[in-house]
Parts: C-alpha cells; structure tokens; sequence
C-alpha cells in the first residue's frame, strides 16, 4: 500500500502565485508538479535537498523557477513554502 501525501499550501506561497508571471507556472505545478509530490516528495529527478541551514527543505525545478518546499512525514504532509525565479531563489 503506497501511502500519499497532502499538499498544504503556505500564505506566502499563495501571495507569490498571484502576481502574473506565477500564474501560467501554477497551472503546470497543481497539474504535474503536486501529482508527483503526493506520491515521492522526497526523490525525483527534479528534486533537490538543501543544504546547511535549509538542510530541512527541498526545492523542485521548474524551468527557470525553483519551488520550495517541507515535509512532514508524521502527517504526511508537504508544506509548499514559496516560489522563485532562480536567479532570485539563492
């Protein structure tokens, strides 16, 4: 039995995702991006753990935008912290 993971959404990242140039990329991460996350939050070929004082959070690529993110694996949930341009995420 696989078990599946919730998607929970932060404040900040709702804020992001409304400016326009998120809106399109939103699409593809509620339709491709959070389908593999449910099932794999933690490996994948787009997936990436942070190191240092972020060792706790993963990033997702997406292009040229990098999405955020934290696991709760006790609730199984992954907490979508933000998104970024890449030459703005680091």
């Amino acid at each position: 039995m696989s078990l599946n993971f919730n998607i929970a959404e932060t404040e900040t990242f709702s804020r992001s995702i409304t400016q326009p140039e998120y809106k399109k990329i939103y699409e593809k991460i509620k339709n491709y991006v959070y389908p593999q996350l449910k099932l794999s939050p933690y490996f994948g070929t787009n997936i990436k753990r942070l190191k240092g004082e972020w060792k706790d959070t993963y990033r997702y690529r997406i292009g040229d935008y990098r999405l955020f993110y934290t696991i709760d694996a006790g609730k199984l949930l992954v907490f979508v912290l933000d998104i970024k341009r890449r030459n703005d995420a680091y």
